[in-house]
């Protein structure tokens, strides 16, 4: 079955979430992205990346290139924005890595971030209720090691709000293309 990457313009097999970070690595076989590249890779206006640079929720490029933790923090930011305001996906990312222009302070890289969040995303559908994504997000985050004592239970915490974000994300475009057929 395939399904768009989420955050992403990109399709491909459900059964490959686990992998979906090595058709990552092979974006940046030949560096980093370029802006164009990265607004045609998530479907965001330019403006609207280079908005989030200049008001410090993204480190600047380096060279005009995205390395794939900025493009994977977007992404995050993008899978948030359909349901949340800016102020509260910022509060989000704070919650799990301080300051966002400063990413030595990060508990939780945004890739390391990102790739949990698809695993989980792929899972979803196959799971019901509270106990059900109790279960995925312990078996996603399994091989996460705290470097400080807590990151893990935040981290799920935030896998939880992203999770909730994204499904109301998906239903509301299912309403609308209802809607749309009446």
């Amino acid at each position: 079955m395939d399904w768009t990457i989420p955050g992403t313009t990109l399709t491909a097999r459900l059964e490959d979430a686990d992998r979906v970070d090595q058709t990552f690595h092979s974006l940046f076989l030949a560096g980093g992205l370029t802006l164009a590249q990265v607004s045609s890779l998530t479907g965001l206006e330019s403006h609207t990346v280079q908005n989030w640079v200049k008001r410090g929720f993204l480190p600047p490029p380096q060279g005009k290139r995205y390395s794939m933790e900025q493009l994977c923090r977007i992404l995050n930011m993008h899978i948030l924005k359909g349901n949340m305001n800016l102020e509260q996906i910022v509060r989000l990312m704070q919650y799990l890595n301080g300051n966002l222009a400063d990413e030595s302070d990060d508990q939780v890289d945004d890739t390391q971030l990102y790739f949990y969040f698809v695993r989980l995303a792929a899972r979803v559908g196959r799971v019901t209720g509270e106990e059900g994504w109790q279960e995925a997000l312990e078996t996603v985050t399994r091989d996460f090691r705290e470097s400080v004592p807590g990151v893990r239970k935040k981290l799920i915490e935030v896998l939880r709000i992203m999770l909730t974000v994204w499904c109301a994300n998906q239903l509301k475009a299912r309403a609308e293309g209802l809607l749309a057929q009446l």
